[in-house]
């Protein structure tokens, strides 16, 4: 069974910084792709970043040069540090791990609140 749980959710003001973290277990992690995406007040979820087994990355736009995704593959983990945040970056954040076409698994996600 395939379990994906977030954390490092908070609360924080605007200019500040966070770093989620994201523990996946159940599948083959190194083959796998792994995204974080996010979900506002009253939006759509989205997707923030993306980084395959190849350590090769994408970004939204609203957060390119502000997010950084990263993965450690002894740890099962991938992260996502956040800097210069303001208050649209408020949103549950969720993270997705996919393996080929037959797994996908969301999180139940996080909460960052970013105070102005």
């Amino acid at each position: 069974q395939v379990h994906v749980v977030e954390s490092g959710g908070g609360s924080v003001e605007a200019g500040g910084s966070l770093r989620l973290s994201c523990v996946a277990s159940g599948l083959p992690f190194t083959d796998s792709e792994m995204a974080w995406y996010r979900q506002g007040p009253g939006k759509e979820r989205e997707l923030v970043a993306t980084i395959r087994r190849t350590f090769g990355t994408n970004y939204a736009d609203s957060v390119k040069g502000r997010f950084t995704i990263s993965r450690d593959n002894a740890r099962n983990t991938v992260y996502l540090q956040m800097t210069k945040l303001n208050p649209d970056d408020t949103a549950v954040y969720y993270c997705k791990a996919m393996y080929s076409s037959k797994i996908s698994q969301w999180g139940q996600g996080t909460l960052v609140t970013v105070d102005p």
